[in-house]
């Protein structure tokens, strides 16, 4: 079949035109898309999950078990609503004992076990102390003997009260009436990495310098400052609790302590210190620091008051 020159120019133009409408259809469609996407909300990503707080994290319930511990101590008939805050379903409740029959002291948490994700086990330490004896209603009936009141003197008793997180993580609540427990085992002894100590020797240059840097940070003689090392910040006690203190003995990490010691540029030691500080009325009270000391132009000088002394690594 033969086909003439005009229909190849015409169909030369149909394929032209053709291409041209494709290529625009495309740019408008693209348009469109992007105008739909930017119109739309973007959405968030999923919140990463929180991970289940441990007992050592749970600062926030044990401050909470110990203001409900100190509440539940004091209330009393007629006091009920001042629970309620801590414990929703006391509104249920009545209390038969005298409110303000006994007070609660030096309240702390001892212990604060995590059960699941935002529920607690907290163990409150509290020295009860039984308010002064008032003339009893002829109606009252005498209190039963019990040995913690040790005629009306303050006992350390621990109550233990589960603790979960409020709705919305909006504070705290208890999910029962406090319970008392027993007093929580006492730990086993721990071992520091340190040498054994020897006495303070003001003729030890080592332990005259951390004597009268103490008697500066504690006792307040003298300036702090000229026993630091540069870029080490670090305040007095103020005001000073003590008027005089005297290094007992010290030790060194790692290794038994050693006397006058050469300070060579640049060097470190981590000592263990134990003071005797005297209070203004002459009361003697003992103090343990860790500190870390530098080398710098031939002297010994106070890197850091360390947090907390070095532990012996477990074989």
């Amino acid at each position: 079949m033969t086909v003439s020159s005009g229909a190849l120019a015409n169909l030369s133009t149909v394929l032209r035109w053709s291409a041209w409408l494709l290529l625009l259809l495309g740019v408008l469609l693209s348009v469109g898309a992007h105008i739909r996407l930017s119109s739309e909300a973007p959405q968030a990503a999923p919140a990463p999950a929180k991970a289940a707080p441990t007992s050592g994290e749970a600062v926030g319930p044990g401050g909470f078990a110990a203001l409900y511990v100190a509440a539940y101590v004091e209330a009393g008939r007629g006091t009920e609503a001042s629970l309620a805050r801590y414990f929703p379903n006391m509104r249920n409740i009545s209390l038969e004992a005298k409110a303000g029959a006994q007070q609660a002291h030096q309240l702390a948490a001892v212990r604060v076990e995590h059960v699941s994700p935002g529920y607690w086990s907290v163990t409150v330490a509290a020295r009860v102390t039984a308010s002064p004896s008032t003339e009893k209603d002829d109606d009252e009936e005498p209190a039963k003997n019990n040995d913690d009141t040790e005629q009306a003197g303050q006992v350390l008793r621990y109550f233990q009260v589960p603790v979960r997180s409020a709705e919305g993580d909006d504070g705290f609540v208890a999910t029962t009436l406090p319970a008392e427990v027993g007093a929580p085992e006492v730990g086993d002894s721990v071992e520091l990495d340190y040498g054994s100590p020897v006495p303070g020797d003001a003729k030890d240059e080592t332990a005259a310098t951390v004597a009268r840097f103490f008697s500066a940070y504690l006792a307040g003689a003298g300036e702090l400052d000229r026993y630091l090392a540069p870029r080490t910040a670090l305040r007095p006690v103020s005001p000073a609790p003590y008027t005089q203190v005297e290094v007992a003995q010290l030790a060194e990490l790692g290794g038994d302590y050693r006397r006058n010691l050469p300070a060579s540029e640049g060097a470190r030691r981590q000592l263990l210190v134990d003071l005797w500080a005297a209070a203004p009325d002459r009361q003697l009270r003992p103090l343990t620091y860790a500190l870390t000391l530098t080398a710098r132009d031939g002297r010994w000088e106070i890197a850091a008051v360390n947090a907390a002394p070095v532990l012996t690594k477990e074989k």
